[in-house]
């Protein structure tokens, strides 16, 4: 049966280079599972992979919208399950590399069957959030739902306001429909997770931010200011140079954010990959033991 290896890690960690030798070792390609690498516009904030690096390894998933398309992990879950067979018949093995939690998990495991929202709960919500703030729904969803409290994005009002909605409709928590069984998939799966010591993690991230802005990341976000209150820009990385380019911020001050918010979404992203036990841990300058883990699952 063909595998997908899915190697996934917080950001900052040191995906790129190691699924580029990892792709290479194998022979084949990579899906990348990064929910912002897919848009076009946002190659320097996103550490999407560079012209360099796309020409060593085949890349699905990177680049591939404008930032007006609207992208889903449903979506995502469709497209990669349509894709994988075709790769399949001629890789073994194909890896799926990324940080984004629900596109890795929509992959391996299928997204849930959570209740369409009717109209009379989404306009008492919406209404609620434009009059008492998203911090006063942000401290109603950790009283209902304090697990996914935990894990979301408490500056992205959608997510917010998406699970308050299913709580409201439902008088069940949003946790509750995201722990369904998972899909049986017609491939094995093997999870590879990487980590860091908080510290190294850490200091990796903010030089990886003084690069991005070494890099232009501050004219990139020039370049698409026009369009910051679409969903794809409720970014890190853009919404705090935003509020420089608004005249909020000193730039000194949006960069700290940036590599404060940036540690504070790694510790979201590892709280949620450390509830799956099969993700097998390793540190990413462990590449020989990661290989012979991976050699010798496949030949078994």
């Amino acid at each position: 049966m063909p595998t997908l290896i899915t190697l996934i890690g917080p950001t900052g960690v040191g995906k790129t280079e190691l699924s580029l030798r990892l792709a290479e070792a194998f022979s084949t390609c990579i899906v990348s599972a990064d929910s912002r690498q897919l848009y076009a516009d946002l190659k320097i904030g996103t550490a999407a992979p560079t012209p360099g690096q796309l020409a060593r390894v085949r890349h699905y998933f990177v680049g591939t919208l404008q930032l007006t398309d609207y992208y889903s992990a449903a979506r995502y879950e469709e497209e990669v399950m349509k894709l994988l067979p075709d790769l399949f018949k001629s890789h073994q093995v194909v890896l799926l590399s990324g940080g984004s939690m629900m596109y890795v998990d929509a992959v391996c495991k299928g997204i849930d069957d959570i209740p369409t929202v009717d109209a009379d709960t989404r306009d008492l919500l919406l209404r609620r959030y434009e009059s008492e703030g998203l911090e006063r729904l942000c401290a109603e969803l950790r009283l209902l739902d304090p697990e996914y409290y935990r894990i979301v994005d408490l500056k992205n009002p959608k997510r917010v306001i998406h699970a308050l909605e299913i709580c409201y409709m439902t008088g069940r928590t949003y946790t509750s429909f995201r722990m369904q069984t998972p899909k049986k998939r017609p491939f094995h799966i093997i999870k590879v997770g990487l980590t860091r010591p908080r510290e190294e993690l850490y200091d990796r991230i903010n030089r990886r931010v003084d690069q991005m802005m070494a890099d232009g990341l501050l004219e990139e976000a020039r370049r698409v200011y026009p369009y910051r209150a679409l969903n794809s820009l409720n970014t890190v990385g853009y919404k705090e140079l935003f509020k420089y380019i608004d005249g909020e911020w000193t730039l000194p001050f949006a960069v700290e954010k940036i590599k404060q918010n940036s540690r504070i979404y790694s510790r979201k992203q590892m709280t949620w990959f450390k509830r799956d036990a099969d993700i097998r841990w390793f540190h990413p300058e462990q590449e020989a033991e990661i290989l012979a883990y991976l050699r010798g699952y496949i030949l078994e």
